[in-house]
């Protein structure tokens, strides 16, 4: 089966040249089993081996407190440990004890294993610091908007090199390619990057499959790595947080809707974060003042958000996309004086200084003329709008459809 890149390929193939564990992380559905097949299908040695750990009689073998029995299953299945081996380990959450089979394994016969997971909060929790300096961990996310249009196989110009990429002028709206990809840009911001439904071209089976990752995620992987019992009240947060995508978070409303003590509310957001439903964004300050301001609520997925509320809003639905775009580019941020102004985005790039980026369904001139006065204030060595549809008279700012 033809397997269309994705842009963390290149950095995950590095990795077999050298016997670090390597990691694969990030949610269901994301693209992780692809990823971690295609990668063992780079190496040019026969001694390896997939396993899935969904499967009962595969994640048995890893249980065993005879850790060298999982080598003379190995040795079953036709691998050789006296030669460079490669073990393939999916789904590695729903074995609690694997990070201390992989240590002695490692440690004793060498073994290069490749592994996912669907969760930071998994890894946090049970891969110790006794692994450090011997695993590379990669967080894979839905597909940015350049990776959703090589999915589609629609040509786009993505800079080749590093300052091109740094280049944010690159991203300036253009008629053509407005006209060009409006269509496919559309469709991101409503269906979002789930690489199963970029590829779908039915729009009920889209949501289907939306409503089913959620499902999944829900009643699987919530089950499986915490304690979390009280699952309706995570699903009525998710619904209440869909329609706050770009707000700041207030703890005390919060818990006061749904119903929960504050340390609880922490606890299912922490969650959010950590299996990549949600992300929050820090203010643009020192780190004291940022925790005192608060920070702003993202959906790591605009399909994702979309399954909670039938309509978050195009507004709220664009912000959201656009965030996940830059996430690539650097360090975000969002910028805030009191009820008197907010920057929605400052970005700032290895090597560079800070960018203010104000996002506007429909962009004027009288937005970027307030946006560069507070940019001055700041000292933001440039502003930029960020714009879903041009209005008359107005083209000086970047088009989501152009951030690759």
């Amino acid at each position: 089966m033809a397997i269309t890149s994705r842009a963390l390929f290149p950095a995950i193939k590095a990795t077999l040249a050298d016997q670090r564990i390597v990691v694969i992380t990030g949610m269901r559905r994301v693209g992780k089993t692809t990823t971690l097949r295609w990668l063992l299908e780079q190496s040019p040695t026969q001694n390896k081996i997939y396993l899935d750990l969904e499967r009962l009689d595969q994640r048995a073998v890893f249980q065993e407190s005879n850790y060298d029995n999982v080598l003379n299953f190995l040795r079953s299945r036709g691998l050789n440990p006296a030669q460079p081996m490669i073990v393939a380990l999916d789904e590695i959450q729903y074995v609690p004890n694997l990070p201390s089979v992989v240590k002695y394994l490692y440690d004793h016969y060498g073994i290069k294993f490749l592994l996912t997971g669907s969760s930071s909060y998994y890894l946090k929790h049970l891969f110790t610091e006794s692994l450090a300096g011997r695993k590379i961990v990669f967080e894979m996310y839905p597909l940015c908007f350049g990776e959703f249009l090589d999915f589609r196989g629609v040509a786009h110009q993505r800079a080749s090199e590093q300052t091109e990429a740094a280049n944010l002028t690159t991203m300036r709206y253009v008629p053509y390619e407005y006209a060009r990809l409006k269509s496919y840009y559309d469709e991101y911001m409503q269906y979002g990057g789930m690489p199963d439904v970029v590829l779908e071209s039915k729009a009920s089976i889209r949501t289907e499959i939306l409503k089913d990752v959620m499902n999944s995620y829900i009643n699987i992987d919530v089950r499986a790595i915490s304690d979390l019992r009280k699952i309706g009240e995570l699903q009525q947060l998710l619904k209440v947080l869909a329609m706050r995508i770009g707000n700041k978070l207030d703890a005390t409303k919060l818990s006061q809707i749904i119903g929960i003590s504050r340390p609880t509310l922490a606890e299912y957001l922490d969650l959010l974060e950590k299996t990549y439903v949600i992300y929050r964004l820090p203010a643009y300050s020192s780190p004291d003042k940022a925790v005192a301001l608060g920070k702003k609520l993202y959906f790591c997925d605009n399909g994702i958000a979309n399954t909670f509320v039938a309509n978050p809003g195009e507004g709220a639905l664009f912000e959201n996309a656009v965030h996940n775009q830059l996430r690539t580019y650097g360090e975000l941020a969002y910028l805030a004086k009191g009820n008197d102004y907010e920057v929605d985005f400052v970005l700032t790039r290895p090597g560079q200084q800070p960018v203010g980026l104000e996002v506007k369904y429909h962009p004027v001139a009288a937005d970027a003329a307030k946006l560069k006065r507070i940019g001055a204030k700041h000292e933001l060595a440039e502003t930029w709008l960020v714009g879903c549809h041009p209005t008359p008279g107005f083209d000086e700012f970047l088009w989501g459809g152009l951030i690759i």
